[in-house]
């Protein structure tokens, strides 16, 4: 009776979740332009995305901030992690502490914050302030990521570089990035897929000038869903799954 019941919450549970996602597929293929009954198969949808130079001009632009942000948590994830790894001093460990408890923090604090601080120091809301704000909201996450990939180092690694004369940075350099490089691109393709998914962090922090594709799916989507919202919305479903699922795979091998 109890394995019944488990497998009824669980398909429950599934259902409840993936089954919106999958009405919102059907529907970027679905021949209807309101969306409440099918009319057909259709991929024009799709094709109309091209024609929408509001669309294609966020989705440039949430692609140069997504890939200059996940670049740039990265260096800055691995040369934290090296700190953690390789020096002893006083509130490291409350320093690590502090940046897990940055993944629970609700992405609205995140933002209402970070446009205080914007505000603070005059900053003009824009592309600037959503690359820092970019990389702030990844940076927990790669932080972890790669940290872990020190953690699984040979602690006699370190040493023998230095036995042999190299410097610390060359010892990053050539031996430890050789070494986590799957944690490192499985950081950058979380931090990627955390840019490109992220609405509440931009919507405080983005200008007038600058809109990446998210805010204009949302600014879309308060006036009524068109057919292309759709369309947009399977492709960076589709995108997203691809990188956490290309970022597991590094990961795992990297511990097999």
């Amino acid at each position: 009776m109890m394995k019944k019941i488990k497998y009824i919450y669980l398909t429950t549970f599934i259902f409840i979740l993936y089954f919106p996602i999958f009405i919102l597929v059907m529907n970027s293929f679905n021949d209807s332009k309101i969306s409440v009954k099918w009319e057909g198969f259709t991929f024009k949808w799709y094709l109309k995305l091209f024609d929408n130079v509001a669309i294609i001009e966020s989705m440039k632009n949430s692609i140069i901030i997504a890939f200059l942000s996940a670049f740039c948590t990265c260096i800055i994830a691995t040369i934290a992690s090296f700190s953690f790894y390789r020096y002893k001093y006083i509130g490291r460990k409350i320093i690590y502490f502090f940046i897990q408890i940055m993944i629970m923090f609700p992405d609205i604090i995140l933002g209402v914050s970070l446009l205080f601080l914007f505000v603070l120091l005059n900053f003009e809301l824009g592309f600037t302030t959503l690359l820092i704000s970019h990389i702030t909201l990844a940076l927990p996450f790669a932080i972890i990521t790669i940290f872990a990939g020190f953690k699984g180092l040979d602690k006699n690694t370190i040493e023998v570089g230095r036995d042999l004369g190299a410097s610390d940075f060359n010892i990053l350099k050539r031996i430890i990035i050789p070494l986590i490089l799957p944690n490192i691109l499985a950081a950058f393709l979380i931090s990627l897929t955390l840019s490109l998914d992220d609405v509440l962090v931009s919507y405080f922090v983005s200008g007038p000038q600058f809109e990446i594709l998210p805010l204009t799916i949302f600014s879309y989507a308060r006036i009524g869903v068109k057919p292309e919202v759709n369309s947009i919305c399977t492709l960076m479903l589709v995108i997203s799954i691809l990188f956490i699922l290309l970022s597991q795979t590094l990961l795992k091998d990297r511990y097999d």
